[in-house]
């Protein structure tokens, strides 16, 4: 693959933190691309750098020294304003844990990240519908998070990630706190964006099963990649 197909670059990144007068380094001279359309997964020990690394990716954080490309955009060099509004047109987020807000209903919880956009009352509501759609929960729009299962309930952050039609999908242990039926469905449905809409997207995963579902996974460890054929 050339560096030209790659919608995500990470080039020479290093990022540390400092506890006190201890420097920790989390990424060490960390480079990847990531092609427009893949479904990559990320494993490693707890501690091995996966979570800062997608962190990264998705603009949350930025690296220390070296650079993160998404895209045409430079986002390691964006201010903490920019980089907000860049996230919010530009990555879906998936939770371990939902993170859905308990008094709005499904539909509600998947419009939130629209309401940060120049978007009208009706145009809103026709995104809202088609990703609920996507994902199968149609006839549970407004319903709560609590009358929903834990599985429905991350349908529901899924289609809060897919609403605004985001260059990128990050996911943080999707499945890690679902039973193995809910989870297949969820992982299964990850697939289907990835091949439907032709969706990249950017897992970390403790769960084998999961992993095997990536187009390819990647494994970290103490802040270095370990590749390993899928």
């Amino acid at each position: 693959m050339s560096a030209d197909d790659a919608i995500v670059r990470v080039k020479n990144v290093h990022k540390y933190f400092t506890r006190g007068a201890e420097r920790v380094d989390v990424l060490q001279e960390l480079s990847l691309d990531v092609p427009n359309g893949d479904f990559l997964a990320l494993m490693g020990p707890s501690g091995s750098g996966k979570t800062t690394l997608l962190n990264l990716i998705a603009g949350l954080d930025t690296p220390s020294t070296g650079e993160v490309w998404v895209g045409e955009q430079l986002i390691s060099s964006l201010s903490e304003a920019q980089l907000a509004t860049w996230r919010t047109r530009n990555v879906g987020f998936i939770f371990q844990f939902y993170h859905l807000l308990p008094v709005l209903s499904a539909f509600e919880n998947v419009e939130l990240p629209l309401l940060l956009l120049p978007l009208t009352a009706a145009k809103r509501k026709q995104q809202v519908t088609t990703a609920l759609e996507l994902v199968g929960l149609s006839n549970r729009m407004y319903h709560r998070p609590g009358q929903l299962s834990g599985g429905q309930q991350q349908r529901v952050g899924i289609a809060r990630a897919i609403v605004t039609d985001p260059t990128l999908i990050v996911a943080d242990e999707p499945t890690g706190d679902l039973d193995s039926k809910s989870a297949e469905e969820i992982l299964n449905l990850l697939g289907e964006l990835q091949t439907g809409l032709q969706k990249t997207i950017i897992m970390v995963t403790h769960d084998p099963r999961a992993a095997d579902r990536a187009r390819r996974t990647l494994h970290l460890e103490k802040g270095r990649l370990v590749e390993q054929a899928h």
